[in-house]
């Protein structure tokens, strides 16, 4: 791998910021076709459940989650049922803002870097307003980057920190 194609791999902090706000945008937008392509096709998409020991689930195969897909399709699935009016959770359409913070780079490995991120999102529905925050971890594939593509994401793990919640989540509020 030539030294330039090394530079292009390691994208810049303020280049890996702006993807994660591209990403959020597209939600706010509901441009959820262009979102989709923010993510690999081998992506894990996990929001787990508090216990009531107020721990993390650490196994979505075996234990509760608020939002689990294995991979792309079961995102792919819901932008569908999204964009085709077949979701009645969805019905009327809310309205959202996500505001992302405190971006860390936490890991850079050949092919691959590991961020971490705050986040908080207003949705508006039905006359009232919902705020939803939590810490967001994810892993991106860097291999369409070095090639002057976007980077993919390989794995999200997110956190809601606020998981007394009156409503369904979905993937616009996080």
């Amino acid at each position: 791998m030539s030294t330039r194609d090394m530079t292009r791999e390691a994208l810049s902090y303020s280049e890996l910021c702006a993807f994660l706000y591209r990403e959020a945008r597209l939600l706010d937008d509901r441009q959820f076709n262009a979102w989709l392509e923010c993510y690999s096709p081998d992506v894990e998409y996990w929001m787990p459940a508090w216990t009531d020991d107020d721990e993390l689930s650490t196994d979505p195969q075996t234990e509760i989650s608020l939002i689990y897909y294995a991979n792309r399709q079961g995102l792919e699935d819901r932008v569908y049922r999204l964009n085709t009016e077949r979701s009645s959770a969805s019905t009327p359409e809310p309205r959202s803002a996500h505001f992302i913070g405190n971006v860390e780079v936490l890991e850079r490995r050949e092919g691959q870097v590991d961020l971490r991120y705050n986040w908080h999102t207003l949705s508006h529905r039905y006359q009232q307003t919902q705020q939803f925050f939590g810490t967001t971890f994810l892993t991106l594939d860097m291999a369409g980057a070095s090639g002057g593509g976007d980077p993919k994401i390989l794995k999200k793990k997110i956190v809601l920190k606020d998981d007394y919640i009156h409503q369904v989540i979905d993937i616009y509020h996080v």
